[in-house]
């Protein structure tokens, strides 16, 4: 008897994708605390914008909660809330990580853009409301890219189908 190969064929080959929305927010400037893990590095949201499927406003107080790791790799911690154009509030979290390239930091700092190519910039989000028009969001997974300026982030959200 012939056991058919794990996965066959590999899903990640043609792992089916669907845009849900793009989110676009301005930051504050970061609040620097040394800690034994690495730099924390924390951002109060600005409000923000959302469009898409999901389309309304962030609101301003959220935050990314960042630590830069000694290997240079900034892990995210990012909550924010959405409040839809029809008046929905939704919780949206995201854990993340962002690999930038050797001068991207520097880059950021003299104003510049670090485009999606140049980079490793995703989330894994994750949302919440009890709202029936959005409640098809918690039965779903979501994959997030990014591009990073200095106070800004925007991101790309897709729902994996």
């Amino acid at each position: 008897m012939t056991v058919p190969a794990l996965f066959a064929p590999t899903p990640g080959a043609d792992l089916p994708v669907e845009h849900v929305c793009d989110m676009s927010v301005d930051l504050y400037e970061p609040l620097p605390i040394e800690t034994p893990t690495g730099l924390r590095m924390t951002y109060i949201a600005k409000p923000g914008k959302v469009t898409g499927a999901i389309s309304g406003e962030i609101l301003e107080g959220g935050g990314d909660w960042v630590v830069v790791g000694a290997d240079g790799v900034s892990r995210l911690d990012i909550r924010q809330t959405i409040r839809t154009d029809d008046g929905v509030l939704i919780h949206f979290a995201a854990p993340g990580v962002v690999r930038l390239p050797a001068d991207g930091r520097e880059r950021m700092a003299r104003g510049l853009r670090v485009p999606f190519t140049e980079s490793y910039i995703r989330l894994t989000p994750r949302f919440e409301t009890s709202d029936e028009r959005y409640r098809w969001l918690a039965g779903h997974v979501f994959a997030a890219v990014g591009e990073l300026s200095a106070g800004h982030i925007d991101w790309r959200i897709y729902k994996i189908i």
